[in-house]
């Protein structure tokens, strides 16, 4: 099998940016997919965000494209602003290469702007299924003449309940289309879109176990409802993570849990549905520049985000199913270096717990015991456990916490292991400030 881009058919201009870009050796997923795709086969493929499959499909679109046609031939679909907009960007990287002209098309953004460029001659539109469709029925966007179509982490789409949505815009393209399918996870759903839509589509299985067991160091903390914020606060003070990730099952948490990590003093933002768009770039673009240090967020909204340098994931709720589970701890571990995910577990979860073990196939370590509430008061969880207490202590030094961290920021050190920072601050300092947080409000 070949072992390089030019070797696979792929032109030597983007070859040669490849390479400036870093990406000169091709992963699994890019050497299985991009012969397929060249030679004009659907394709299913079942691979993670951080594998490469980006580029699986975006190089073949770039080889294949027609720019002296001024009309759309190719559409990526994907279920979050956030990934299409990353995909935007990495395209823009080597769309100029080949002459293709890129749109980004999804809510949030001036409509009035798309339009405009959609007049002029746009090759390549990457977007989600809500704005696509409201280009088409204002008819400011034609699928005729799409042969060319790909569905990114298309079990979240379906999950989200995108599946009308991504039907209606599958039947406006060509017939005689090419489609490729990308997914994390292929249940029945999938398997069933792709019997409808695709001609005898080609199965590649990039194994999850390359990011979730071997990159990720995977923990369970138990705790209690009453205690998961001051557990959460306990495990930044001793961990001190680079960058951290911490997922909440709604908006509304989201929001409260940042509220209370930044009035702790630590450097945190939040990402959920609810931001206008400007927002959401902004909090992402000082995320990803290392200005934060946490991001606590949605499942939707960081769907797909690939960010370098995070250390991180926090699963302060546990998330419903084992395909959540293994999107938000993908987020860490990335090319090639360890991650650590640790899901703080109450009682009530332990059989959503059980069935995410069942889904990857192994036991998660335990740091405490999971039982019935009076029983893990009682047993492991007390390590976390807050305990009533008839003075208030003083918060954290807020000043303290910025000053630690605008010096780690300053010396651009992401690839240093967040345990061996040398930030001054012992063990006991922090449990200190850990006794004193005991008592104030929980998320």
């Amino acid at each position: 099998m070949s072992n390089d881009f030019l070797s696979m058919g792929i032109r030597t201009e983007l070859n040669e940016t490849l390479k400036q870009l870093g990406v000169k050796i091709p992963t699994p997923v890019q050497l299985q997919a991009i012969p397929i795709l060249l030679s004009g086969k659907d394709i299913v493929a079942q691979a993670q965000t951080g594998t490469g499959k980006t580029f699986a499909f975006l190089l073949p679109i770039l080889e294949k494209v027609n720019v002296n046609k001024p009309h759309v031939q190719a559409l990526i679909v994907t279920p979050t602003r956030e990934l299409a907009l990353q995909i935007t960007t990495e395209l823009n990287k080597l769309a100029f290469k080949v002459g293709a002209n890129v749109l980004a098309a999804y809510g949030g953004q001036d409509v009035e702007r798309q339009i405009k460029k959609l007049k002029g001659s746009i090759h390549i539109v990457v977007g989600t299924p809500g704005r696509i469709l409201d280009h088409i029925r204002r008819g400011t966007l034609s699928l005729g003449g799409v042969n060319m179509l790909v569905l990114d982490e298309a079990d979240q789409m379906l999950h989200m309940g995108f599946l009308p949505d991504v039907e209606q815009i599958i039947m406006r393209t060509s017939p005689k289309r090419q489609t490729m399918l990308f997914s994390a996870t292929i249940p029945v759903s999938i398997r069933s879109l792709a019997r409808r839509y695709m001609k005898t589509p080609v199965d590649i299985h990039i194994e999850s176990k390359r990011i979730t067991l071997e990159e990720i160091k995977q923990v369970v903390v138990a705790t209690t409802d009453r205690a998961k914020q001051d557990t959460l606060f306990k495990l930044l003070d001793d961990l001190r993570p680079y960058l951290a990730l911490i997922f909440c099952r709604t908006k509304r948490r989201t929001a409260a849990l940042n509220n209370a990590l930044l009035e702790h003093g630590y450097s945190s933002d939040e990402l959920h549905g609810d931001l206008s768009q400007a927002k959401r770039e902004q909090v992402m673009k000082r995320f990803r520049e290392a200005k934060l240090q946490i991001l606590v967020a949605t499942d939707v909204a960081a769907r797909g985000l690939d960010v370098e340098g995070i250390t991180h994931v926090f699963n302060y709720d546990i998330p419903h199913d084992v395909e959540s589970y293994i999107h938000r701890i993908g987020r860490t571990g990335r090319a090639g270096e360890k991650g650590l995910a640790i899901t703080l577990a109450t009682p009530m979860n332990s059989s959503e717990l059980q069935a995410i073990e069942k889904g990857i196939g192994m036991t998660i370590k335990r740091q405490g015991t999971i039982a019935d509430e009076g029983k893990a008061q009682r047993t492991g969880s007390n390590k976390y456990r807050s305990k009533p207490s008839d003075t208030q202590g003083a918060k954290p030094a807020k000043e303290q916490r910025k000053t630690q961290f605008s010096k780690q920021d300053s010396n651009k050190k992401r690839k240093q292991h967040p345990n061996t920072d040398n930030r001054s601050s012992s063990k006991t300092t922090r449990g200190n400030q850990f006794q004193n947080r005991k008592g104030r409000a929980r998320a």
